[in-house]
């Protein structure tokens, strides 16, 4: 069992990695909007590539670092009873949800986003706008992305849901480490 725990906190490096660099697109995210609405509002004037860029970055904020949320529990959870259950029981949803829901979700983003990326890359397609970035391939990788990097975070939450159902004091989760900082 100690070897599955392992191999899980290995399989957590991309989610931790990302998710601590890449917070700071929230900043950046922030900033771009802010530029778009001041130029619009108080010079009547706007820019393609700028309004492009919030896409950019408010795509690769959220499809890059939803396995970090993952990672951290700090993903949408509508089970009430789950709070107060016991760690064992936890596992069980969680390895529940993971097989029923999260994989085949992931597979099926995979199936039919591999076509739709594929096409955007052979004909390297350019702006989604008249004068925006030219790299709307790059934009779309995204959709590979995300279901790759949920998956291999899936797993890694799987192993540990395994080990404490077989008896073992894991934790499932890094709760906490949202507000610890990079």
């Amino acid at each position: 069992m100690d070897t599955l725990v392992a191999l899980s906190r290995r399989l957590d490096a991309p989610s931790r990695l990302l998710g601590r660099r890449l917070r700071w697109l929230a900043v950046l995210l922030v900033l771009v909007q802010l530029s778009v609405v001041v130029l619009r509002f108080v010079f009547a004037s706007s820019h393609a590539m700028l309004q492009e860029a919030v896409f950019y970055t408010n795509a690769t904020l959220f499809m890059c670092t939803a396995g970090y949320a993952y990672l951290c529990d700090a993903h949408v959870r509508v089970d009430i009873t789950y709070l107060a259950a016991p760690p064992r029981r936890k596992a069980a949803v969680d390895l529940a949800g993971i097989v029923l829901l999260v994989l085949p979700m992931c597979a099926v983003m995979l199936w039919f986003g591999w076509p739709y990326v594929r096409a955007s890359w052979a004909g390297l397609e350019g702006a989604l706008f008249f004068g925006g970035i030219p790299a709307a391939f790059l934009l779309k990788t995204l959709i590979l992305a995300f279901p790759l990097l949920l998956l291999v975070q899936s797993l890694a939450i799987a192993l540990r849901a395994i080990a404490v159902l077989a008896g073992h004091d894991v934790r499932v989760f890094e709760r906490g480490e949202l507000e610890t900082g990079p």
